[in-house]
């Protein structure tokens, strides 16, 4: 294994073990409940979860404009800058986070407008989402944070906080639930307590590592300056990035409920086998993010294409792994999963777009992690918009020609596959147009 393999596998390995610990703190919260007596916990924490996810999900450029612009300023040596994007993306974290904070209401009325919780679940769920909401200053500056270490080559930071926010959230949610005998807000206090430990610890390590460099700091960009006016161009690209993908995955999940409980419980048990690769997928995408960065900023352009090589060459094993684990063991996955027979059976007709999606999201996994560590953020954008554009089409065809009902989630999945390739193959031809002569 040569050194840019090694490199590669340092910053993706950890990315892998915190992508996996992430869905941990929703199962922790729902595994707590699951044993409180009734099924209304089960729903309210179900609920509450889905909101965070959208609106943290939307924020998620806090994270990936960081991880960018770190590692370029990184590669350049450039350690006033690095510090002040670190300065400029927590003004920012702690100005949205007060936003959440001051419009909470409002938001929690408009969430519960969309996702239409039943009456009995609606009291508890509110109750979760009024004290979780008190948590957003913490996640969103986790979200800068993990940006920025992962754009000064660490991971390891990251992983750590990851793994050690699991840890608190079960130990002061069986504290508060089962010790002091709460209910649904001792769920949602071990929650809030595990992001602010989660926080520290990240803040601590931010010291211990990069006390040196935090502390020569000398300036901090006025909010005109062309630094940070780049920097708010670059998290309104993926911000409005990040509304094509979720336009997607709720009209994905909107059109498979209308179609009833079990082609609704069959989509969500193969979306779990989409989101494990996508764990492993991303920590390479982290890995096209800071050391595509670092090599970009430094402008070695000899290492950026021999680093992009590498990635591509550690795509093709994964994704070749996934796809002959899944074509072998899917059906066993959908059994360990569900007990439910009709969902076993509906399974067996859809399996097959499983087998899919490895090959057809891998190029876009990949493009994404080298598009934010050179911040073309441009081209991620219009390759979520015109995949989503091709999505939506896609799932009009059924009604459109009036196609039976049970081709419906056919073409759902179809659209879903499509639009994951789509994506890559946008980005493929915006960097050859627009971004290849930039590495040469």
């Amino acid at each position: 294994m040569n050194l840019r393999d090694r490199q590669i596998l340092h910053i993706a390995l950890p990315s892998i073990v915190s992508n996996i610990t992430v869905p941990l703190l929703g199962l922790v919260d729902v595994a707590i409940v699951g044993h409180m007596g009734s099924a209304v916990y089960i729903g309210a924490v179900a609920v509450g979860s889905m909101i965070f996810n959208l609106v943290y999900w939307l924020f998620a450029f806090l994270r990936m404009g960081s991880s960018g612009l770190t590692a370029q300023a990184w590669g350049r040596r450039d350690m006033p800058e690095t510090v002040g994007i670190l300065v400029r993306a927590v003004l920012i974290a702690l100005l949205i986070a007060l936003l959440l904070l001051v419009l909470q209401v409002p938001l929690c009325r408009l969430m519960f407008w969309l996702i239409e919780p039943t009456p009995d679940v609606l009291p508890l769920a509110s109750t979760y989402f009024y004290m979780v909401i008190w948590g957003a200053p913490a996640s969103l500056c986790l979200f800068v944070l993990t940006g920025w270490f992962i754009g000064m080559q660490n991971t390891r930071s990251p992983m750590l906080v990851s793994i050690l926010q699991n840890v608190v959230n079960i130990l002061a949610s069986l504290l508060l639930v089962y010790g002091l005998g709460m209910k649904i807000e001792g769920v949602a206090l071990g929650t809030v307590v595990a992001q602010y430990v989660g926080l520290l610890v990240a803040a601590g390590l931010l010291w211990r590592y990069y006390g040196k460099i935090l502390g020569k700091q000398k300036r901090i960009s006025t909010p005109r300056s062309p630094l940070t006016t780049h920097q708010l161009k670059i998290y309104r690209d993926l911000f409005l990035r990040t509304l094509c993908l979720v336009a997607v995955n709720l009209f994905f999940t909107a059109v498979g409920a209308r179609q009833g409980a079990v082609v609704l419980s069959v989509n969500t048990v193969l979306l779990q086998m989409y989101l494990f690769f996508s764990y492993f997928m991303d920590g390479f995408a982290y890995a096209g993010e800071a050391l595509g960065g670092k090599t970009y900023g430094a402008r070695n352009m000899q290492a950026f294409r021999e680093t992009l090589r590498h990635l591509w060459l550690w795509m093709v094993i994964v994704t070749g792994a996934f796809t002959l684990l899944y074509i072998i063991g899917s059906m066993q996955v959908v059994e360990a999963l569900t007990d439910d027979a009709d969902v076993r059976q509906s399974a067996a007709d859809f399996i097959f777009w499983a087998w899919l999606v490895p090959a057809s999201g891998c190029v876009a996994f990949i493009w994404d992690g080298v598009f934010v560590g050179i911040t073309a953020t441009r081209g991620m954008l219009v390759s979520s918009f015109v995949a989503a554009i091709v999505f939506f089409t896609i799932c009009c065809i059924p009604s459109a020609f009036h196609l039976p009902p049970s081709t419906v989630n056919h073409f759902l999945w179809l659209a879903q596959v499509v639009y994951l390739s789509m994506r890559g193959i946008v980005q493929t031809v915006w960097y050859g147009l627009k971004l290849s002569k930039l590495v040469n």
